[in-house]
């Protein structure tokens, strides 16, 4: 049975650009009011406004990065939302820089972002979804947290070990009621590759090709929306490419290894 989207609470980080944003304006358009969050209050209202009945939707900014912001945005959005029904976690920073040009500093940051800071969330939502008799957490991990590609070593890592995280939160929590689901992303047109930190900690700055060629995020929110509602698990959402490659890691790691190493990813 497909879920009743118009009676969801859904709060989606990382919403005041790019995949958040597309996810917010796609679930607000099926009926679902959205806690959207993110650190600038005033990009979040502009989405908010793009949102179907905006009124109805919830802006709670911070920092996902700070402990303590992250648990006083917990308690704003449950009293002003009243339930939580999916957390989706979307927030999250990439690399741009090679292994042995990053600093050891750069590589925690970006782990803390992506890995631990979701992670942290997740714990502070779960015991309400719990006690009210179910929920879902999806977690945005990345066609790079199924494999390792050049000048994405640290956020690869921080990618998979998500998808492991969430894994093993689905076989701890089904029968409490918990759904979990990982969402997979390739190339998308969004400022990702402009934001990624450099291996001084510098944001990129400039656009990549493969990412300006990539799906819309419009696209992608369809895609992924659609996905989430059937009750799907696992879900890729990319190009041909990217499809391609996570097939033949399955079937030859070796031999996808031989192709990346020969394209340039970057």
């Amino acid at each position: 049975m497909q879920t009743k989207v118009k009676d969801l609470t859904i709060w989606i980080t990382g919403a005041s650009s790019g995949l958040g944003e597309a996810l917010s304006v796609a679930f607000a358009k099926k009926g679902a009011t959205i806690i959207l969050s993110g650190r600038d209050k005033d990009k979040l209202e502009a989405v908010k406004k793009r949102c179907k009945k905006s009124n109805k939707h919830i802006v709670v900014p911070f920092d996902i990065s700070n402990a303590a912001q992250t648990e006083q945005a917990y308690q704003t959005a449950k009293s002003q939302a009243g339930k939580i029904d999916w957390l989706i976690n979307n927030a999250g920073v990439s690399q741009r820089s090679l292994i042995m040009d990053t600093t050891e500093e750069v590589e925690r940051q970006i782990m803390e972002i992506d890995y631990f800071a979701q992670t942290r969330l997740t714990r502070l939502v779960l015991p309400d979804m719990i006690s009210q008799g179910g929920g879902k957490i999806v977690m945005v991990s990345s066609v790079a947290g199924l494999l390792g590609t050049q000048y994405r070593g640290a956020y690869s890592a921080a990618k998979a070990a998500i998808h492991m995280w969430a894994n093993s939160l689905r076989a701890e929590l089904h029968d409490q009621g918990i759904a979990v689901a990982t969402v997979f992303p390739g190339f998308i047109q969004t400022n990702i590759s402009i934001n990624a930190l450099t291996g001084d900690g510098s944001a990129q700055g400039t656009m990549d090709e493969a990412t300006n060629k990539g799906l819309t995020a419009s696209a992608f929110a369809k895609q992924v929306s659609q996905a989430l509602i059937k009750g799907e698990e696992y879900i890729i959402a990319a190009g041909t490419k990217e499809k391609m490659a996570a097939t033949i890691n399955r079937v030859s790691p070796p031999r996808l290894y031989k192709l990346i190493r020969k394209s340039q990813v970057k």
